[in-house]
């Protein structure tokens, strides 16, 4: 049996899968700054999205291969955007879509940023949103101010409103967090049909918070991504 390794390069944190031809088995992730080929399966060829180009340069010496959007004309069309700048994140996760989900869909990837992916029912690329994730938002309010904390992260959505800095900025980011998403997927829905005509997945690793608090997101599978990946590896 051939292995092929699937690697998920975030921001913040990376995730390798073994893919055998018809399942993953995954690894434990990794955080992305101690990322190197060392930590990386032996003598098996890597097939890999990244949104730090730097890794390219650190991971010397491994059987890699990196995706980006000139590979994957046949499966989602991407010639209506500007793909100078796409990350393969983004790749991978409109290959899904069009693989794996109806289409017209939007997928949503809550991880250090929140990007949408929009695919319409042609298989064609619309683009989508970049917006802060609520891990960097609550880095920014700390690194941005003279006093505002960094508070800790929580998978609990605030009901009701702050009596004190913590918790306020606790609800702030986290309704805020909410709000963003919704207000971006129903924008993006809206050329077709609205929320009750598309499919919208939500995926990436604080997927499930935001799949709890908004009934119109479909929580994906671990392997979504991953999928995207080796399809697009496939063309």
């Amino acid at each position: 049996m051939v292995l092929t390794v699937i690697l998920n390069i975030g921001n913040t944190y990376s995730r390798a899968a073994l893919w055998n031809g018809s399942a993953f088995e995954f690894l434990p992730r990794i955080e992305t700054v101690r990322l190197t080929s060392a930590a990386l399966p032996a003598g098996m060829p890597v097939v890999a999205a990244t949104v730090v180009p730097e890794l390219k340069q650190r991971l010397t010496g491994a059987d890699i291969r990196f995706i980006d959007s000139r590979h994957c004309g046949c499966l989602v069309d991407f010639t209506q955007v500007d793909t100078s700048t796409l990350g393969a994140d983004r790749v991978a996760n409109a290959i899904a879509l069009a693989a794996f989900h109806p289409l017209p869909a939007i997928a949503v990837d809550c991880g250090t940023a929140i990007t949408l992916e929009v695919v319409d029912a042609e298989r064609i690329f619309r683009g989508g949103a970049i917006a802060p994730g609520r891990r960097l938002m609550r880095h920014a309010l700390a690194a941005g101010t003279a006093q505002l904390p960094e508070v800790p992260f929580s998978t609990e959505l605030p009901d009701r409103i702050g009596n004190g800095t913590m918790e306020s900025i606790r609800f702030g980011v986290d309704r805020g967090a909410i709000g963003l998403v919704r207000e971006l997927v129903e924008t993006a829905a809206k050329p077709y049909g609205g929320l009750d005509s598309v499919t919208v997945i939500a995926t990436g690793g604080d997927a499930a918070f935001f799949a709890a608090a908004l009934p119109f997101l479909q929580l994906a599978p671990d392997e979504f991504t991953h999928h995207g990946i080796r399809l697009a590896a496939a063309e």
